[in-house]
């Protein structure tokens, strides 16, 4: 496996309203997305990923997904359908120190005009009252088409900090 890994685009967030990476072709079947330290500028908020389609955020009501949520205190089921984008965390993270949000995804089918492309989803975050919240599942965007990336936002304010990178997996 070694070398199978190629990375395609990274950026690190500073005071962004929101991060696109962009670069997915036919080059590869799978894509790998991940983010790290990801810190917002506003309390409280929730973190949101939408496909991109020639570089333009898909905004209709088509994503749909479930996961489990794992915490500090209990464990439950989620899920949710016909949604303008997905959670990437779904744990309130905010200003407080150590408050932060990391996340592995794995991209399928983004090349296939003819098939909805899916996500796969592991979430860690450490959030408001300093809990600790996991999150594994995966979702779909329920329109054929071809997506050539993944952008994503805060629920309200910009994205203060955080490293966002883009690979594909060596056919």
């Amino acid at each position: 496996m070694a070398g199978s890994l190629i990375k395609i685009q990274e950026v690190v967030a500073s005071n962004s309203a929101n991060v696109t990476l962009t670069g997915m072709s036919s080059t590869y079947n799978v894509y790998k997305f991940v983010m790290t330290n990801v810190i917002p500028i506003n309390d409280n908020v929730h973190t949101f990923a939408r496909f991109t389609e020639s570089g333009t955020p898909n905004t209709t009501s088509n994503y749909d997904a479930a996961y489990k949520n794992l915490n500090t205190s209990s464990f439950s089921n989620s899920s949710y359908t016909n949604r303008d984008n997905f959670y990437l965390i779904n744990n309130y993270i905010g200003t407080p120190t150590g408050e932060t949000g990391q996340a592995v995804c794995y991209i399928f089918n983004s090349q296939e005009s003819g098939e909805y492309t899916f996500i796969t989803q592991e979430i860690t975050s450490a959030g408001h009252t300093y809990s600790l919240w996991g999150n594994q599942g995966g979702g779909v965007m329920t329109v054929s088409s071809v997506v050539d990336g993944i952008q994503i936002y805060m629920e309200s304010g910009n994205i203060a900090s955080g490293i966002f990178s883009l690979y594909g997996l060596r056919k």
